[in-house]
């Protein structure tokens, strides 16, 4: 069934809804495919990828500009943000409102040739994002299938497209003010309804009367904004009632939400789709395989968050998006012999004994029960053989006891049965509910059973990254995306296990260490890591700031006192941002739904005293410049081990030069690319710049690994770990990638502290290699680490070409 486009009167502006049709539709603005240019390699291989933002104020021509530094740089593909339409003014992407066109404020379709050609052109292939999960709903008018589901309700052509409750009644739209005169401001203009700058359809026939009157005869019910955690009708992406839920399940609604993707995909225009929050769909194995088969060249990625040691799933894809590698890079440089000192500072500072399992159950209750009350009781509606109240609070139990994001076959089960083992421990009053409930959510067929996975993997998102991640303080840099704040440091050889195990199962799985959703950049981290090195000089400082300036809630003074270390020099405004931001996540002191102005205003003047007093100030500056250079370190260190280990290394727009980001949108900031041309040439010059705070010597570290990885792919095919010998042999990680060998120094501070490497060395794989980032050759079984490490603190070698010349030759051992 198609449909007809709306007859005049629709919103001059609105485009008209999509075919409802399974048979693929061309778009508008492009009849014809620009085809596969005869002259590019088929099916690019992804090597490694790059990141954009792709934006209104960055758009498709400024990214297609970008191709010749990309080139440059190393990576084989640009990874852009979702191109198509959003929500008018998204900076992000994610709230597609059409999915049948690329987004004009974008450059549309001229755009998106254009950036293609210029990739062609550079020899880069194109990554995209997808969002299969849900669509934007903020602005109704600007999604033509939504505007139709609120004209005419149930009997819409797209009222299976969205996860909506029919049988509740009309459909609930949270966009009124928290007043109960709120409707006397809507009005009647142009044949729709009108709340200030919200429009909203009238359904045929029902447009005579007061703007009230009119309102009461709709298909939709506007009501106060609070309603929406609570009594929403249609299931969302998390919490974010401007985001509906997509039901992809359903093979047309598939078909017309994916066929200008796939289009692209067939003309050869793009070689890897990166697919968004899996978690979301009621069957993320089904999606996945219809994808493949309908993309079975594509490079596929899927953005699945796994707790720490979680395996994912056997799916038909290449791997996650890197989030699973993120943790055991980063903890290589953590020293986890000082966890106990972070345990007693912090449990001094909070004066709390809670624990970290306690905590996030605390927190995944709360938002089981209260950010998605709404989800909450839809599901228990589904199981009337149980008292209502009592299912409710069984299902929030299980969903707090859940361990891991969502379950999947066959591993759901002992997933499950955990949750189920702790919720009667916890609950003993609601044995009976939760028998009952568990029986039928260990049934695959049972819409009970299929949709709880989806409240789970809101659960943990909402309860953990979103809130725990803000009031746990004990160690921050642990408090990230696909980590584990308990999980203190990473030793060598539980990295070489996991980098040995991820080559096994999924050797083109993506890896990264910034993403636009990390909670702080790479760099960030690593400086916070150096403060493992020295937790009595740390417990000594904060303590003092904390004396200096106090603040209402010490977990988050602790936090913010560490990101203000990890991220200084920060703009004043960047980081009064990021402090109220982090504090309503952590919705302890003060919230989003009810900010607590006393609270917050104690929080910005404490910001401002950073600034203010000369003494405070100065003293920032003096323990942040303590620590910078062994940041630096840390920072090379963890980059040289992302990109070299296995995978593909994708690198986040602009983190090839130090980045001191922090959460969105902190770190969707524009990036000065032309500094990094300048640099990038004169490295290419002959240029050995020192490690500082230019960031050229990371630059360095990624063009040069990068390129190493595109020219000689051969030298990336294992990892089989190099032990070093001697007395600083701790401080080193190595490892062999097949045929090249990365060096990276862990711990400086400690190794600074007994002296240097001394005559620790490491073997060479083959006789003789070149050290990518000084040039020099060296030769020999054996290298000390002294003469390898003594211009940077990594090593990248490879063996030498025969029509090499070296720069110059180091000494052996």
């Amino acid at each position: 069934m198609s449909v007809t486009p709306p007859a005049a009167g629709h919103p001059a502006d609105e485009p008209s809804p999509p075919s409802t049709s399974a048979a693929p539709t061309a778009p508008s603005t492009s009849a014809t495919s620009t085809g596969p240019d005869p002259s590019a390699e088929a099916g690019r291989r992804v090597g490694a990828t790059y990141r954009v933002q792709v934006r209104p104020d960055f758009d498709l021509t400024a990214t297609a500009g970008l191709a010749d530094y990309l080139a440059d740089l190393g990576v084989t593909h640009l990874y852009s943000a979702p191109l198509l339409t959003a929500t008018p003014g998204s900076a992000h992407g994610y709230d597609v409102v059409d999915h049948r066109a690329v987004n004009p404020e974008l450059g549309g379709e001229d755009g998106r040739r254009r950036l293609v050609a210029a990739l062609r052109a550079a020899g880069l292939g194109l990554v995209v994002d997808i969002v299969p999960n849900h669509a934007g709903v903020a602005r109704p008018a600007a999604n033509p299938a939504w505007w139709d589901v609120l004209r005419a309700g149930r009997d819409s052509a797209y009222a299976h497209w969205f996860d909506i409750n029919w049988d509740a009644g009309r459909l609930l739209l949270p966009v009124l003010a928290d007043s109960p005169d709120a409707l006397d401001d809507l009005t009647l203009a142009d044949g729709e309804l009108r709340y200030h700058e919200h429009r909203f359809p009238v359904a045929d026939g029902t447009g005579d009367g007061s703007p009230r009157e009119v309102h009461d005869r709709q298909h939709y019910q506007l009501v106060s904004w609070r309603r929406g955690d609570t009594e929403l009708t249609y299931r969302r992406f998390f919490a974010v009632s401007d985001l509906a839920g997509l039901r992809v399940e359903d093979p047309d609604v598939f078909t017309a939400t994916h066929a200008e993707i796939l289009r692209w995909a067939a003309a050869g225009e793009v070689d890897g789709i990166r697919v968004d929050h899996p978690d979301g769909l009621r069957d993320p194995a089904g999606y996945l395989a219809r994808l493949r088969a309908e993309a079975p060249d594509a490079w596929l990625v899927v953005e699945k968050i796994l707790e720490y040691g979680e395996e994912l799933p056997d799916w038909p894809v290449d791997g996650t998006t890197g989030y699973d590698a993120l943790a055991p890079v980063g903890g290589l440089f953590v020293d986890r012999r000082a966890e106990d000192d972070f345990t007693v500072l912090d449990t001094r500072i909070t004066g709390r004994a809670t624990s970290w399992p306690e905590l996030i159950h605390t927190t995944k209750l709360a938002a089981a029960t209260r950010l998605l009350a709404a989800e909450l009781t839809r599901l228990a509606a589904l199981a009337p053989e149980v008292d209502r109240e009592s299912a409710r609070a069984a299902l929030a139990e299980l969903a707090a006891c859940f361990p891991v994001y969502r379950g999947y076959p066959p591993d759901g089960s002992r997933h499950l049965a955990a949750a189920r083992a702790e919720a009667g421990r916890r609950r003993p009053d609601l044995t009976a509910a939760l028998d009952a409930l568990t029986a039928r959510l260990r049934d695959p067929d049972d819409e009970l059973g299929q949709r709880f996975p989806q409240l789970t993997g809101a659960v943990m998102a909402k309860g953990v990254e979103d809130t725990a991640y803000y009031r746990w303080s004990r160690f921050v840099a642990l408090n990230e995306v696909g980590g584990s704040p308990v999980h203190f440091g990473t030793p060598p050889e539980e990295f070489h296990r996991f980098a040995a195990a991820r080559l096994r199962r999924w050797p083109r799985a993506m890896t990264t260490l910034s993403t636009h959703d990390t909670k702080r950049a790479e760099d960030v981290r690593a400086r916070l890591a150096v403060l493992s090195e020295l937790p009595d000089r740390w417990a000594g400082q904060v303590g003092d700031w904390m004396r200096e300036v106090p603040l209402p809630d010490p977990a988050f003074a602790h936090l913010l006192w560490q990101t203000v270390v990890g991220a200084w020099p920060i703009d004043r405004d960047r980081l009064h941002g990021y402090v109220q931001k982090a504090a309503r996540e952590a919705a302890a002191a003060t919230t989003w739904a009810d900010p607590d102005p006393v609270f917050e205003r104690a929080l910005h003047a404490l910001v401002d005293r950073m600034y203010d007093d000369p003494g405070l100030h100065h003293s920032i500056t003096a323990f942040a410049e303590e620590i910078t250079w062994a940041g630096w370190s840390n920072s090379l260190g963890q980059k040289l081990v992302q990109l070299a280990m296995p995978g593909v290394p994708d690198t986040y727009q602009g983190t090839e030069l130090w980045d001191n980001s922090l959460v969105d949108p902190d770190n969707r900031r524009p990036v000065d690319f032309a500094v990094r041309r300048d640099l990038l040439a004169r490295l290419d010059a002959g240029w050995r710049p020192p490690v500082d705070a230019s960031g050229a010597a990371k630059l360095l570290v990624v063009s040069r690994t990068l390129r190493l990885r595109r020219d000689r792919p051969e030298l990336f095919t294992d990892h089989r770990p190099l032990p070093a010998r001697g007395p600083a042999a701790a401080h080193a990680v190595c490892f062999d990638t097949g045929g090249a060998l990365a060096v990276a120094t862990r711990l400086p501070l400690g190794l600074a502290r007994r002296g240097g490497w001394g005559d620790t060395t490491v073997s060479l794989p083959v006789n003789q290699m070149t050290e990518l980032f000084t040039g020099r050759v060296y030769a020999g079984p054996r290298v000390p680490l002294g003469d390898l490490l003594g211009s940077y603190p990594v090593a990248l070698l490879a063996p030498v070409e025969p029509a090499s010349a070296p720069a110059e030759t180091g000494e052996t051992a």
